[in-house]
């Protein structure tokens, strides 16, 4: 499943990606959204604000979706689709 998300960092600044599910290579379309994935890659977030618990890593789309749900403000997020887009469950 390949996600893509639309957001805005805190300075303003907006992006839009796709959530690959690779670990080499979890987040595209952005540099700066790939590096804050990649900040936090190891460290244990929560899915929603009652969770579960996870630990971030590249192929764990939903890890990578919470981390920018948490430290960005994610506009938009649905499966990539020929339509139009579907909001995706994070559990």
């Amino acid at each position: 499943m390949t996600l893509t998300v639309t957001g805005r960092f805190d300075d303003g600044s907006a992006y839009q990606v796709q959530v690959t599910g690779e670990p080499d290579r979890p987040v595209i379309g952005s540099a700066r959204a790939a590096a804050l994935v990649e900040l936090h890659a190891g460290e244990s977030i929560l899915l929603t604000p009652a969770g579960p618990l996870r630990t971030v890593i590249g192929d764990d789309e939903k890890s990578v979706l919470a981390v920018l749900r948490r430290y960005s403000n994610v506009v938009e997020s649905g499966e990539r689709t020929e339509g139009p887009a579907r909001l995706a469950p994070l559990d």
